[in-house]
C-alpha cells in the first residue's frame, strides 16, 4: 500500500518527461493515486507523454486564465473522478520582455501576465477544484525561493513572491475546510520551462558552488517526491509552509 492509495489527484504542467509534474504524476501513481492530468495549449503532446506514465490518465484543457475553462473544471473532471484529494499546481510563465535581465524596461502588460498566469492561477485553480474537496484535501504549488533576487529570472521573481503570498492567504481561507495549501520551492532543473529563461545557466555554477548536499539538475525526483509527501496524508496539520528542495541553497550565506 503506496501513501497515496486511493487518493484522486488533478495534476497540472506536464509537458514534457522532463517537467517535475510529470514526475509527480508517476510516483504518485506508483504510491496508489489516480490522476487527470491538465494540459494548455499542446493536449497532443501532452497526451503523447501521458502514455509514459505508468497508467496513463486522461488529460483535460486547462488554461487558467480563461473563465469559462475553470468554471467547467470541476464538472469535466468528474466525468473520469468522482471527488479530488489533492491538486498539483505547476503552472507558471512570463513574457520573454519580462525575463533575462530586462527588469528595468519590462513594459506593465507583460508583468501582468506573469503575475495572472504564475500567482493569481494558484487561487483560481483552487476554487475551481473546491467542489470536488467536499473533505479538504491538500493543493501543493511548485516554487522558486522568492526571498532573494536571481540572475535572470526578474519578474518570474517577483511572481514567485506573489504565489508564496497568495499560498498564506489560501491556507488561511481554505483552512477551516480542511484543505491544506504548501509549497515545494524546487532548485534549478532542467525542464523546458528553465530552457526558456534566458541566462538560465547562471544558476548551474551558484548550485555547485553553493549546495551543502550537492545538487543534480537532471534529476526532479527529490522535489517529486516532497510533493507527494504533501499530498499524502503525512502532513496533516501542514498548511502555508514552503518546503525547500535545493540541495540547502536556500539556507546558505553568500
Amino acid at each position: 500500500m503506496g501513501i497515496l492509495d486511493g487518493k484522486r489527484l488533478l495534476v497540472t504542467g506536464v509537458l514534457t518527461d522532463s517537467s517535475i509534474a510529470f514526475h509527480v504524476a508517476r510516483l504518485a501513481q506508483q504510491e496508489g493515486a489516480r490522476i487527470v492530468l491538465t494540459g494548455f495549449g499542446r493536449l497532443s503532446l501532452v497526451e503523447r507523454i501521458s502514455r509514459r506514465l505508468p497508467d496513463p490518465p486522461p488529460v483535460l484543457e486547462l488554461d487558467v486564465t480563461d473563465v469559462g475553462q475553470l468554471d467547467s473544471l470541476a464538472e469535466r473532471v468528474s466525468a473520469h473522478l468522482d471527488r479530488l484529494d489533492g491538486v498539483v499546481h505547476a503552472i507558471a510563465n512570463a513574457p520573454q520582455a519580462a525575463l533575462g535581465g530586462n527588469f528595468l524596461a519590462t513594459e506593465w502588460a507583460d508583468v501582468a501576465s506573469a503575475m495572472h498566469v504564475s500567482a493569481y492561477s494558484l487561487k483560481a485553480l483552487a476554487m475551481a477544484a473546491l467542489p470536488l474537496m467536499p473533505d479538504g484535501g491538500s493543493i501543493v504549488g511548485l516554487d522558486f525561493d522568492a526571498a532573494r533576487a536571481w540572475p535572470a529570472y526578474d519578474w518570474m521573481g517577483v511572481a514567485k513572491a506573489a504565489l508564496e503570498s497568495t499560498t498564506r492567504y489560501l491556507a488561511r481561507d481554505l483552512g477551516e475546510r480542511r484543505v491544506r495549501v504548501n509549497l515545494v520551492a524546487a532548485g534549478p532543473i532542467r525542464t523546458m520551462a528553465m530552457r526558456s529563461i534566458p541566462g538560465a545557466e547562471k544558476f548551474e555554477d551558484l548550485w555547485v558552488e553553493r549546495a551543502p548536499l550537492g545538487w543534480d539538475m537532471t534529476d526532479a525526483e527529490p522535489t517529486a517526491r516532497a510533493c507527494v509527501a504533501l499530498l499524502s496524508d503525512w502532513f496533516p496539520a501542514t498548511t502555508g509552509e514552503i518546503v525547500h528542495v535545493d540541495g540547502g541553497v536556500h539556507a546558505m550565506g553568500a
